[in-house]
């Protein structure tokens, strides 16, 4: 007998004695498949201030909070490898768009997290911030597998209120205090449009779950209740996105929070109401096909070229970069808006990738920011001169992102806006084409490449006063290398990453 048949005869017999209490235990795992990488955070975010508490020691409570952000990873990339379909009491779903969505969120709280530790900037992270970090993504987590309005209202406020505390954890900096405020304010009466604009779906159809009101919408009247609802709730998320005219909380925001945090809120919060909007809008008020969904998608397509102009225009005449760079983020957001214009599935996979390139890119551009304001560089535009002498991994790496973020080619900022823009043409609307959001997208892709060659000119052309060499903590280098590694492999090898995007956007498009 072999030693394997040894320990299957060993074992069989404790396995059937212990059956009664082993496999409700295996159900109810089971049942909960859809929302594991969630569980996983969330228990990780309790435990992570005792962690702290006993070994007081910020380190050790980054490396718990990183190896559960990987344990979480592992279990995700498990679940997508062996397409995994399931539900969860009707509210959670799991399938190829959540896996992926997933794994981008995940990916961001792990880069904030790498380098929080050597982070320092008048402020002290103990437990509560990994636990904040934690819990905020797990909100993200909850709404990109979200099948119900509750659900998505509940992920959204679970990392919309742990993000007000973050952005307050400055608490000698009075820019952060007036940060935290402006943004609590502002996302309070976010959360009171959005819940009543849920409340009128509500009351026009008797349900909360999304298939059920998209079907009960299906070739419908848009009437005035859908009207209001489409209104309040476009308020209310345009907020998260920071969408044109409700951006303005941005710049203050992301300039007053710790850099770590303005990371966090530009690729990760971001792209949870980008998610939002394509749970919402796409699924119910474009692709029920409401009996004005033309007009629906024709007004995206102006409030994308608003958004991105206003972004762009305005990012010019800023000196600090992090304002800079947050009405940079107001402009992505803008050409983000193009895939709900276009609302067709490749221009759904088209923005799902470049929300995954704009992970690394804008989150790479704040890591350097961060890097430097650790060494004592500052945040103006003018700090930067002369950066390439005293620092040149970060001076390229920096003119990496920018670049990417403009769209310049063969890094991924360029395949993204390809495929994205792309997905616009020769898709009509009325009648018409999208040819002139191309062409504004296109013109405004021009535009930043101004402001980020000024930042690029600083940093190689001008002489600084201050020749020290800067050495980065080594979190800081694997983190702003692990951005490089992307930006550029996305760029060179486009067509897997889009793949898998285009195997999340048709799964999301099963709904429709």
């Amino acid at each position: 007998m072999s030693l394997a048949d040894s320990f299957i005869e060993f074992v069989t017999p404790a396995r059937e004695f212990l059956a009664p209490v082993i496999d409700p235990v295996l159900d109810i795992v089971r049942s909960v498949q859809p929302i594991w990488p969630q569980t996983i955070l969330i228990i990780a975010a309790l435990i992570a201030p005792g962690i702290f508490m006993l070994s007081k020691s910020k380190k050790i409570t980054a490396a718990f909070a990183a190896l559960m952000v990987l344990h979480a990873m592992l279990v995700n990339t498990y679940m997508m490898y062996e397409n995994i379909t399931s539900e969860y009491l009707g509210l959670f779903q799991y399938d190829q768009f959540v896996g992926l969505m997933t794994m981008m969120f995940l990916s961001v709280a792990m880069l904030v997290i790498l380098i929080s530790p050597a982070y320092s900037e008048g402020t002290k992270h103990h437990g509560e911030y990994y636990g904040l970090i934690l819990a905020a993504t797990a909100g993200m987590l909850f709404v990109s597998s979200a099948s119900d309005l509750i659900t998505i209202f509940v992920g959204v406020e679970l990392a919309s209120i742990t993000s007000y505390a973050l952005v307050a954890l400055k608490k000698n900096d009075p820019r952060s205090s007036e940060a935290a405020v402006k943004y609590m304010i502002i996302g309070g009466l976010s959360t009171g449009l959005t819940l009543y604009g849920m409340s009128l779906i509500y009351g026009a159809v008797g349900s909360t779950n999304l298939a059920d009101i998209a079907a009960a919408f299906s070739g419908g009247d848009f009437t005035w209740v859908l009207a209001v609802a489409f209104v309040t709730l476009i308020a209310g998320y345009g907020f998260k996105i920071s969408a044109v005219p409700f951006h303005m909380w941005a710049p203050d925001v992301y300039e007053g929070a710790a850099t770590p945090v303005s990371s966090f809120l530009a690729t990760g919060s971001k792209k949870m109401g980008l998610v939002v909007f394509m749970k919402i809008f796409l699924l119910i008020f474009v692709g029920a096909t409401l009996a004005p969904s033309e007009e629906i998608q024709m007004f995206f397509g102006i409030l994308a070229a608003v958004t991105m102009t206003v972004g762009n225009v305005v990012a010019i005449s800023q000196t600090n970069i992090k304002r800079m760079l947050a009405y940079s983020s107001i402009a992505q957001a803008g050409y983000l808006m193009i895939m709900f214009a276009v609302a067709t599935e490749f221009a759904l996979a088209a923005g799902i990738f470049h929300m995954i390139t704009h992970v690394f890119m804008k989150g790479g551009a704040f890591i350097v920011v961060a890097a430097l304001i650790t060494k004592g560089v500052g945040e103006n535009i003018s700090d930067y001169r002369g950066l390439a002498k005293r620092a040149p991994w970060v001076a390229f790496a920096m003119t990496l992102f920018l670049f990417s973020l403009a769209g310049i080619p063969p890094l991924a900022g360029f395949a993204s806006k390809f495929f994205l823009f792309s997905s616009a043409i020769n898709t009509g609307v009325m009648d018409g084409t999208w040819v002139w959001l191309v062409a504004v997208a296109v013109i405004n892709s021009a535009i930043s490449l101004y402001y980020y060659a000024k930042v690029v000119k600083a940093m190689v052309v001008d002489e600084g006063t201050e020749t020290k060499k800067i050495k980065l903590p080594t979190s800081y280098a694997i983190a702003i290398g692990a951005c490089v590694f992307f930006v550029i492999l996305m760029g060179i090898l486009p067509g897997f990453f889009l793949g898998l995007c285009e195997s999340a956007a048709s799964a999301f498009w099963a709904y429709i």
